[in-house]
């Protein structure tokens, strides 16, 4: 073969080469394990536009202690307690925190995570969407020393959606055995996570599309719930463990007793505005009258100066 013939199927080679690994660039890859774990305690799950699942270090994490959460003892103790023998090595089981919104389910998450990460507690976050890679962020995670929660948070599902069965399969029901150093912890507003409907107590119909066995249709609702070991429920604050918690996120912003003794009554509208008494909205109030009384003092102040520099040229 002369030069003049090789060169040309030399470049064709070549080509064929560039042309593939641009096609291995776009097609799916395996979800690979982070270089360094150690670069943070909490990440998250994110799918490219590719297809392709990466795990994102979560550099800022909101600050939250266990004992910053009030009028949740006994949530708080369950799950405390699960988490910690989660850490050691015992057994433990997936939980499931339902009930009341802004009563901090996903805060006593977090809190724990503070509390128990130098025991090498690590989580991962996924959004619904992404569950059906489920199996995969477990495969990456199995072999590692530290513990992982994999944190699922506003979770409910229509009917038919992909991620219920994935979910239902990493819980307990898949072929392989779940995985020691992996738990799953969700937060939602629905008790069983599917919605229910006056039918689904009907007796069955006959004819048309009736159900021949209505029965099995609510176990299939609420059998995903049922694989969370440890379910523990958030109700509303009464109004008087309304008002401590607004008192004690008013004193961690620096409010003095007497503005935090004045500010019972605007907590109060403030609630009745939002037709809810939670921790959330004792927090957001706080932030915004802790806000108002910094302004109001600096303003004080600059007035206070003020006066004096002008007794002072008289």
């Amino acid at each position: 073969m002369t030069d003049s013939q090789a060169n040309p199927l030399e470049r064709l080679v070549a080509r064929a080469e560039q042309l593939m690994q641009r096609i291995e660039a776009v097609l799916p890859q395996p979800l690979q394990s982070p270089q360094d774990w150690s670069e943070a305690i909490a990440w998250r799950y994110r799918k490219r536009a590719n297809g392709c699942g990466l795990l994102e270090p979560v550099r800022h994490i909101g600050a939250m202690a266990l004992s910053d959460l009030q009028n949740i003892e006994g949530q708080k103790e369950k799950i405390a307690r699960n988490t910690e023998q989660f850490v050691q090595g015992r057994t433990a089981n997936n939980v499931l925190l339902t009930g009341a919104r802004g009563t901090g389910k996903s805060s006593l998450i977090r809190a724990c995570l503070h509390e128990y990460a130098p025991q090498g507690l690590r989580l991962i976050e996924v959004d619904k969407q992404d569950l059906t890679d489920l199996p995969d962020i477990v495969d990456v995670v199995a072999g590692r020393p530290e513990k992982f929660i994999i944190y699922c948070d506003d979770l409910s599902f229509e009917e038919g959606e992909p991620g219920y069965k994935a979910m239902k399969s990493i819980l307990d029901g898949s072929v392989s055995a779940a995985s020691p150093n992996v738990l799953v912890y969700a937060t939602s507003n629905r008790r069983h996570l599917l919605p229910e409907y006056m039918s689904d107590n009907l007796a069955a119909q006959r004819g048309g599309d009736g159900e021949i066995h209505p029965g099995e249709v609510v176990e299939e609702k609420i059998s995903l719930s049922e694989r969370f070991g440890l379910w523990v429920s958030f109700y509303p604050f009464s109004q008087e463990e309304y008002l401590a918690v607004v008192a004690q996120w008013l004193s961690a912003l620096g409010v003095d007793e007497a503005a935090i003794a004045a500010a019972r009554a605007e907590a109060l509208v403030w609630a009745l505005e939002r037709g809810s008494r939670s921790g959330r909205v004792a927090h957001q109030f706080a932030r915004d009258y802790a806000g108002r009384e910094s302004h109001a003092a600096a303003a004080a102040g600059i007035a206070d100066v003020s006066g004096l520099a002008e007794e002072a040229e008289l």
